[in-house]
């Protein structure tokens, strides 16, 4: 499994970042035989939340005789430093560690959820004393949506957070708008040195009218070939890694083509944004 900086952490974190929110709704054996794998495939970077279903339950007995193996990021969805400091400590009690290497603000998918959570009395007052206080080393943002890549620009004009978490795929990137944001941020994010987590690597379309066949709020590819491609995509950009699929199901397709990854080309690479114009709906508009 290939490894990358992740940003000014140092940490070389592997380009599958295991997504915990795959834990939504198993059992402790589902997860426990989930886990093995996912270590014996190479990786060292763990994605969860607490509003990940039983992810932080399901995670924590197994991740108490493994902790020093991954670099650990939770996230918090409250916006006030009292909600936030409350959930962190929640947090910590189920994950079974006594601290994080990364905490996130979650979710913030508005200027106006930036606001709330950077102001006086906000969230990330609770995360700069967590880091003072040794619970967390470092400190993020996550979300998604349209209008994620320019919110977490201006996210980064006001706080040095050290990584971002945002979606990114051919399809998304079939939207000028979206594009020209999602460049400027992973350009800026080079410039401050920032770690980049991506999610929705594999997002196909919503679900719209069709079957949910899989634990994922979007409809994802699921033939090899097209996983492989939806992967080979998003690692040719420079980003840190990818965040899993939230179904245990898919795992062992997007492992394999992390494994197997090979850069892709600005030609190959304009061809599928080309064609996804025509063939696949985007997640968010």
């Amino acid at each position: 499994m290939e490894r990358r900086r992740f940003g000014r952490t140092g940490h070389e974190s592997s380009v599958a970042i295991f997504g915990a929110a795959a834990f939504w709704e198993v059992s402790q054996a589902e997860a426990d035989a989930t886990m093995e794998r996912v270590l014996a495939a190479g990786v060292n970077h763990i994605d969860v939340a607490p509003q990940y279903g039983l992810a932080e339950e399901r995670l924590g007995p197994w991740l108490a005789s493994h902790r020093g193996e991954f670099f650990l990021g939770c996230k918090t969805m409250e916006r006030t430093r009292v909600g936030a400091e409350g959930e962190l400590r929640r947090s910590l009690d189920r994950l079974r560690t006594d601290r994080l290497d990364l905490y996130q603000l979650h979710a913030v998918t508005s200027l106006e959820e930036l606001d709330a959570a950077t102001g006086p009395g906000g969230a990330l007052e609770a995360l700069v004393e967590a880091r003072e206080a040794g619970l967390a080393s470092w400190l993020g943002i996550t979300g998604h949506g349209v209008d994620a890549p320019a919110v977490f620009l201006e996210a980064l004009r006001r706080f040095p957070f050290d990584s971002v978490l945002f979606p990114l795929n051919f399809v998304q990137m079939a939207d000028p708008s979206y594009r020209r944001d999602a460049e400027a941020l992973l350009t800026r994010c080079r410039e401050l040195d920032v770690g980049t987590m991506i999610i929705k690597s594999i997002a196909r379309s919503p679900w719209g009218e069709h079957t949910e066949t899989h634990a994922t709020w979007y409809r994802p590819f699921e033939e090899r070939s097209d996983i492989q491609r939806a992967v080979d995509f998003v690692l040719s950009h420079d980003v840190t890694g990818i965040c899993t699929a939230g179904d245990i199901g898919l795992l062992p397709l997007v492992l394999d083509a992390c494994e197997r990854s090979t850069p892709m080309d600005e030609a190959p690479r304009e061809a599928l944004i080309a064609e996804s114009a025509s063939r696949y709906e985007p997640l968010f508009t």
